[in-house]
C-alpha cells in the first residue's frame, strides 16, 4: 500500500515517468489458480502497480516469468544468476567438482543455465506436495557421489523442501551441501531448520534485508545484489540497454 501511495503522489505531482524498483515481487508464487475458486493474487498486484500510476517495473528473479505478462508496461526481471555464479566460484574451492541440484522441478531451467556456464553437471529432486507449503516425498534424478551439491532455488519460505532435499542429498553421498537462494523469506520453522540441516552455508541475495536472520543462523551468507539493482536504474534512467545485467555483474 505504500509503494501504491507513493507511486500515486508522484503521479498526481506530475512526474514523467515513474518507475517502481521491487526487488521481491509480492504473491508472486499465486500466479495462476492452481484449484477453482482461488485468487490470481500476483495479477492483481500488477493491475494495482498499474492503476497507481507506475510506468516501468524493475524487478528480481520472478517466481514465474510469465508475470511479466500480466503487466501492459514494460517489466525488466533481472537475474541474481551472475552474482551467484560469481559467489560459487570465489568461496567454493572445489566448485569444479560439484553439482547443481534443483529441489524441484520448477528450477530445472534455472539450474541448468548455471551448471552450463560453471560447466558442471545438474540433478533434480521431484517432490510430490499434499499441503501447500509441506512437501511428502522426494525422488533424486542425478549423481551427486562423491561431489560438492549446490542447491539452487529462487525462494525459500519455510525451507521445507530444501532441508528435505540436503537430507537426500546427504543420503546419496555428496561431500558437502550448499544451499544459495535468490529471495530468503524464512518464515515459520525455517531458521531452526537451516540450524539443524547439515548446511555448509545458506546463500541468500538481500532482495529481503537479512541482518536479523543472519545474527539468529551463523550458516546464512548474503550475496549483495545492490549493484545490479543500481546500475539496472541508472541505465532506464538514462536510456540504455539493460540486456547487459543479465549475464554480467556490473563492476
Amino acid at each position: 500500500m505504500e509503494l501504491l501511495i507513493m507511486i500515486n503522489a508522484c503521479k498526481i505531482a506530475s512526474a514523467s515517468r515513474v518507475t517502481a524498483v521491487i526487488p521481491c515481487f509480492p504473491y508472486a508464487r499465486q500466479d495462476k489458480k492452481d484449484k477453482s475458486r482461488a485468487p490470481i493474487s500476483a495479477k492483481l498486484v500488477a493491475n494495482m502497480l498499474s492503476v497507481a500510476g507506475a510506468d516501468h517495473i524493475i524487478t528480481m528473479d520472478l517466481h514465474a516469468s510469465q508475470i511479466q505478462g500480466f503487466f501492459d508496461i514494460p517489466v525488466d526481471n533481472l537475474y541474481a544468476e551472475p552474482a551467484v555464479l560469481k559467489w560459487i566460484k570465489e568461496n567454493i574451492v572445489e566448485w569444479k567438482n560439484c553439482t547443481i541440484v534443483s529441489p524441484d522441478a520448477g528450477g530445472a531451467k534455472r539450474v541448468t543455465s548455471i551448471a552450463d556456464r560453471l560447466n558442471v553437471d545438474f540433478a533434480l529432486i521431484h517432490k510430490e506436495r499434499k499441503k501447500a507449503n509441506e512437501v511428502d516425498r522426494m525422488v533424486l534424478v542425478g549423481d551427486v557421489k562423491d561431489r560438492v551439491a549446490i542447491l539452487v532455488d529462487d525462494m525459500a519460505d519455510t525451507c521445507g523442501t530444501i532441508c528435505h532435499a540436503a537430507d537426500k542429498l546427504v543420503s546419496a553421498g555428496a561431500t558437502k551441501v550448499y544451499a544459495i537462494l535468490t529471495h530468503g523469506i524464512f518464515s515459520g520453522p525455517a531458521i531452526s531448520r537451516i540450524n539443524n540441516a547439515c548446511f555448509e552455508a545458506v546463500v541468500v541475495t538481500n532482495t529481503i534485508p537479512q541482518e536479523d536472520k543472519m545474527k539468529q543462523c551463523p550458516k546464512i551468507q548474503v550475496i549483495d545484489i545492490s549493484m545490479i539493482l543500481a546500475e539496472a536504474i541508472r541505465r532506464t534512467h538514462n536510456g540504455e540497454s539493460v540486456s547487459y545485467l543479465f549475464s554480467h555483474v556490473p563492476l
